[in-house]
């Protein structure tokens, strides 16, 4: 495990009471001295931070389009990658099957330790502080958030660009697999007309993979 200081340089918060970080970390596998309770306080904490954010920055969006934008970014693969960017994985506590099972990689035990994360800043330091550290997690998507593509996947957002443009549909096509049956992780390939070459992402869904891939080509039509 690397140093903790690392972690906490990463969080930007050193903890006054260091066992709300320990429990954040901790996975139920390890026992009941767990994060589930932090994870759910975490949740609400942030839920209210993020729709009090929206609530401020779009002034004129209603409702709707408001829990579309909260939901696109309080979702699970969203906080997963954000404590894969903190590298929290490699500090969290898993029983044996979990660390076998690679359990520090998988996206819903690291969306849950993040929002557990979060759950700690706040006991730790109160509102203000917590308010501070989701928000400057959360600014560059805060900034770049489009109330007309909140909620809709890349496959959707690729589809309609493409459409827009009298441009053929995207093609996806399974190229390899690979690992055991329980455990197989496919690669995708997604054709689109606008671009030279085909656009390849991988993971342990073909869904899952066709929208990493939908989201790169967009990346590349759009910036590239």
């Amino acid at each position: 495990m690397p140093p903790l200081e690392r972690l906490l340089d990463a969080l930007g918060h050193h903890f006054a009471t260091p066992r709300y970080l320990e429990e954040a970390l901790s996975h139920r596998s390890i026992g009941s001295h767990n994060n589930e309770r932090l994870e759910f306080l975490g949740d609400a904490v942030l839920s209210m931070v993020i729709t009090a954010e929206l609530y401020r920055r779009f002034t004129h969006v209603d409702e709707g389009q408001l829990s579309r934008m909260r939901a696109a970014l309080v979702k699970g693969d969203n906080l997963a990658a954000m404590a894969r960017d903190l590298h929290l994985g490699d500090y969290l506590r898993l029983g044996p099957g979990e660390l076998k099972s690679g359990g520090f990689r998988r996206d819903s035990i690291l969306a849950d330790s993040f929002e557990a994360v979060i759950g700690a800043i706040y006991l730790d330091a109160g509102i203000v502080v917590c308010e501070a550290f989701i928000q400057r997690h959360f600014a560059d998507q805060l900034e770049a958030m489009n109330p007309l593509q909140a909620g809709k996947d890349p496959k959707t957002r690729l589809q309609e660009l493409l459409q827009s443009r009298h441009q053929p549909l995207p093609r996806y096509e399974v190229v390899a697999t690979d690992g055991d049956a329980h455990r197989q992780v496919f690669q995708i390939s997604c054709e689109v007309a606008m671009l030279a070459e085909a656009v390849t992402a991988s993971s342990n869904s073909r869904r899952k993979a066709e929208q990493i891939a939908a989201a790169k080509a967009l990346e590349l039509i759009q910036h590239g």
